[in-house]
């Protein structure tokens, strides 16, 4: 008999589902598959009251993963936000957080910037940096996670929601001060799958209310972008995508290209040159 459940957790090869009515399981997969995510809905079939076995998953309604040049990693299905969490200490990644919201708007998937630890005296510097995507129609949220994590609720109701961001920007610590008490349940469950490790190395999906979902994901240095097509990426570019198609070139790479609609605008500070750099740095990498 096969039934439905949702992975709630994710370790690479081996998974926690949950079923319909509430109880989970530790699952595995047939063929050493590694094509499905936190969040997927699956079709499993069970061994005996603990395990069962995912044999597929269900369509999505998003899917949001990072492939660089060897390997494709799936971060989470089903998202419908995506919140990129960064902190001026320790140094966040402006780089890591372009890349995140191109994947964002690739994967359609809505995309909030929450700055942590808002009380340091070091945040002033991101505030004037962070206020230039605010401009692009992203929100910027501010926020203490040991003081007013909860401001973050309106934002996050109703949606399935994934925390993002580099290791040490207070992911893990936003998502125990969100979750209260629930934390310690949730940890019971994956504790024998995750003995002896000492940082968030699985992406672990909560439930804040009955319409609202929240997944905490391992923290991420890098953002490989190779599944995403270099003819494409203007679309993704709120600040860009209305020169899409006005290029001499159909397959043109913004650089060395007569007619480039880009370039124009770059030079006319229609579009921030920073900007197109960042275009033609990730144009490069999907050329190569």
């Amino acid at each position: 008999m096969t039934d439905t459940a949702q992975i709630i957790t994710s370790y690479g090869r081996r998974y926690i589902v949950r079923t319909p009515d509430g109880q989970t399981f530790d699952a595995t997969t047939r063929k050493k598959r590694v094509d499905f995510a936190c969040g997927d809905q699956v079709h499993i079939t069970p061994i005996n009251r603990e395990q069962v076995v995912i044999e597929d998953y269900l369509p999505r309604q998003s899917l949001l993963y990072r492939q660089d040049s060897w390997k494709t990693k799936l971060i989470a299905a089903n998202v419908s936000q995506l919140l990129i969490v960064l902190a001026a200490v320790p140094s966040p990644s402006e780089m890591l957080l372009q890349r995140a919201l191109l994947a964002a708007e690739a994967g359609d998937i809505r995309a909030v910037i929450v700055l942590n630890k808002a009380d340091l005296p070091e945040t002033a510097s991101w505030r004037g940096k962070l206020a230039f995507y605010e401009a692009l129609g992203y929100p910027v949220l501010e926020v203490s996670a040991l003081q007013n994590a909860e401001s973050l609720k309106p934002v996050l109701q109703g949606h399935t929601n994934i925390f993002l961001g580099q290791s040490g920007m207070g992911k893990s610590t936003l998502t125990n001060a969100l979750l209260g008490n629930q934390t310690a349940r949730v940890g019971e469950i994956s504790a024998a799958l995750d003995s002896g490790r000492h940082t968030t190395t699985h992406a672990q999906l909560y439930d804040l209310n009955e319409t609202t979902r929240l997944i905490d994901s391992p923290g991420l240095q890098e953002f490989g972008l190779h599944h995403l097509k270099a003819a494409d990426l203007l679309n993704y570019f709120p600040d860009l995508r209305h020169l899409a198609g006005q290029c001499r070139f159909h397959n043109c790479s913004h650089r060395a290209e007569p007619g480039c609609a880009v370039k124009a605008a770059a030079a006319t500070g229609e579009a921030a040159a920073s900007r197109v750099e960042f275009l033609q740095r990730i144009t490069d990498e999907l050329l190569r």
